[in-house]
C-alpha cells in the first residue's frame, strides 16, 4: 500500500468555524492552548473521512530554543502528527468500526482515534499529561463527536475501564522500560477476541524488541505501508496483535 499527499489532505482552516461547536468552558481551554502552544485547527482527511484537528502550529515556539536532539527524552512527541499516526488513521478509515469500542494509547493529538470516531467507533483517547488531553478533548468537541472520551492513563497504574475490541497506538514504543507495563495494559483492556494495532516507522529499533517480548502472549501479523513525502518516503510497519488461545 502507498499513501500520497492527495490521500492525506491536511490544510489550515478558520478556527472560528470549529469554535462554533465548543461550549464556553471549552473555548476558554482553547484560548489557553492557543496562548501557551500557538495551537490552531487543521483539516485532516483520509479516504472519505475528515476531521478538524487541533495542532501545535509553531514547534519552535514550543521548544523555546532547546535542541531536541540534545535531550530526546524531553522532546514533546505528543505535539507532532507522526507519519505512522497518519498511516494508522488511514487503516482505521478502511475498517467497519460502527459501534466498536476503541482505545488509543499515547494518543497525542489523537488523529487515528478521531478518524475512528468519524467512522462510528466509541473512542477513548488517552495520554499521561493533562494538556495533551486538552488538545484531544477540544478536537473531539470541535468535530461534534459525542462518541469520544479522554482519559489519563498511567501505564504503571492503569485505571479500571470496560474492555475494548480495538486498542491502537502510533509511535508509542520509545523506551524499553515501558514495554512490560504496556503489555499489562493490553491484558487489562483488550476484550476477548479483540485486536491491537501498532504503527511505527520501520527504522524504530525498539519495535522488534517489543514484538519479540509480546510474541509470548500474542499472535503477530506484520504489514508495511510506504508513506511518500516531498523529501522521499518512509516505510511504516503496522503490527496486528491478537491474544493466543
Amino acid at each position: 500500500m502507498e499513501l500520497i499527499p492527495d490521500q492525506l489532505d491536511k490544510q489550515l482552516i478558520g478556527d472560528e468555524m470549529n469554535e462554533m461547536e465548543l461550549s464556553a468552558e471549552e473555548r476558554k481551554v482553547l484560548a489557553r492552548l492557543k496562548a501557551n502552544y500557538r495551537a490552531g485547527f487543521d483539516r485532516f482527511r483520509v479516504r472519505d473521512l475528515e476531521i478538524n484537528l487541533l495542532q501545535v502550529t509553531d514547534l519552535e515556539f514550543l521548544l523555546k530554543g532547546k535542541d531536541p536532539f540534545a535531550d530526546v527524552a524531553s522532546f514533546p512527541f505528543w505535539s507532532r502528527l507522526w507519519e505512522a499516526a497518519m498511516v494508522l488513521a488511514d487503516f482505521l478509515a478502511g475498517q467497519d468500526l460502527a459501534g466498536k469500542r476503541l482505545l488509543e494509547l499515547g494518543a497525542g493529538l489523537g488523529a487515528p482515534g478521531l478518524i475512528a470516531a468519524a467512522g462510528g467507533a466509541e473512542v477513548v483517547l488517552s495520554d499521561y499529561e493533562s494538556h495533551v488531553l486538552d488538545f484531544e478533548r477540544i478536537s473531539g468537541a470541535a468535530n461534534g463527536f459525542a462518541n469520544v472520551q479522554t482519559r489519563m492513563i498511567d501505564w504503571h497504574k492503569p485505571p479500571k475501564l470496560d474492555p475494548f475490541e480495538l486498542i491502537v497506538g502510533a509511535e508509542i514504543l520509545f523506551r524499553e522500560e515501558f514495554f512490560a507495563p504496556l503489555l499489562k495494559v493490553f491484558k487489562q483492556y483488550l476484550a476477548p477476541g479483540g485486536e491491537i494495532y501498532l504503527a511505527h516507522e520501520a527504522s524504530r529499533k525498539s519495535l522488534p524488541a517489543f514484538l519479540k517480548l509480546a510474541e509470548r502472549d500474542y499472535d503477530i501479523a506484520i504489514s508495511q505501508r510506504r508513506f511518500h513525502k516531498d523529501d522521499g518516503e518512509l516505510l511504516i510497519v503496522l503490527a496486528r496483535l491478537t491474544a493466543k488461545g
